[in-house]
């Protein structure tokens, strides 16, 4: 266990290109359960048995992996076909083309052609009744070639929560993104006047960082490697700063062992309790109040995030149970 104060003006991420948002919400209404992804109430959450991914997934998901991803929650997209993904490929890339002729935007190094290309991210399917996701690339064409923008729509285990769409509308609420911000704000623009949607970024609360910090510690691991580093933010200090508190991983899962008796399920009194407890540990060291503090940011050998809105994974054992969980924050930012 180990403390770091930081200048976070040194270390703090922005938070990108934030999509503009300049089309309405919906043209109609999406009809939701009230209740959380994982359970009938936010006090629980169920633990999800996940079917293993495909044989081929590691090739298909590699690019959600080991990448900083800025995150997005996006209300239902307006007469958006499956059948009409090589038409938005070419849509797209004549605009791309044609703001860069207008020299407005994309900077990105040296002089290149860029192509879109519109897919279809079954891989991510969980069951019968969840959407496929649908993943956007931008490649610079005389550069490798090389991917220089990325974007990746789903609903993974989006079945639990919604029970009717509105006929024409397709609710992929959850939109990751990796890519030069230029190019973020034409994409953007784009998609949100052309299917009619809007984009929020989705930021993360203490509350929910909490959770994750808990809940991806208990994930089950052959070796529990590095340490599970939490990032608090004090506040009414002169200068930004920041106390990074370390916990090797291993003692972390044994912490959290002995307070999760429920197997099926995580309880808000259960993450409470792991987290009291760590304060405490950390108040007998340093005679610091961490609940005086914000927490903003969780690392673990699973994944990273940050309040900000942004999200690393490391492992892809777990892909689905991170993406199902930033799913049920996205929709519930629609509500």
């Amino acid at each position: 266990m180990c403390a770091q104060g930081i200048d976070s003006r040194g270390k703090t991420m922005g938070h990108g290109t934030n999509f503009i948002n300049t089309a309405h919400l919906s043209r109609g209404r999406i009809s939701l359960k009230r209740g959380n992804l994982f359970g009938q109430t936010p006090a629980k959450r169920r633990c999800l048995q996940t079917p293993h991914l495909q044989e081929n997934a590691d090739a298909q998901i590699g690019f959600l992996l080991c990448k900083q991803l800025t995150l997005y929650s996006v209300s239902p997209l307006y007469k958006f076909s499956y059948d009409r993904l090589q038409e938005y490929s070419r849509q797209l890339g004549f605009v791309i083309a044609a703001e860069k002729q207008k020299g407005l935007a994309v900077h990105v190094e040296g002089d290149l052609k860029f192509k879109v290309k519109f897919s279809s991210l079954s891989v991510l399917k969980t069951s019968e009744q969840d959407q496929a996701g649908v993943l956007i690339q931008v490649t610079a064409e005389n550069a490798g070639p090389k991917v220089v923008w990325t974007g990746c729509f789903c609903c993974t285990r989006g079945d639990d929560i919604l029970e009717t769409v509105v006929e024409d509308f397709t609710c992929l609420p959850l939109f990751l993104v990796n890519g030069a911000e230029s190019l973020s704000a034409i994409i953007g623009t784009w998609l949100q006047q052309t299917f009619d949607c809007s984009f929020s970024l989705l930021t993360i609360s203490p509350l929910n960082l909490a959770w994750m910090a808990a809940m991806w510690t208990g994930y089950k691991m052959e070796r529990h490697k590095g340490a599970v580093e939490l990032t608090f933010s004090v506040p009414g200090t002169p200068q930004p700063l920041d106390i990074s508190y370390a916990i090797h991983a291993e003692d972390a899962k044994a912490l959290w062992d002995s307070i999760h008796s429920t197997q099926q399920e995580v309880r808000q009194e259960q993450v409470d309790l792991f987290m009291d407890s760590l304060c405490d540990h950390f108040y007998r060291h340093f005679k610091i109040y961490l609940a005086a503090t914000r927490l903003v940011k969780v690392s673990t050998f699973v994944a990273s995030a940050h309040a900000d809105g942004k999200i690393k994974i490391l492992h892809s054992a777990y892909l689905v149970e991170i993406l199902a969980l930033m799913t049920e924050l996205a929709i519930s930012k629609i509500l």
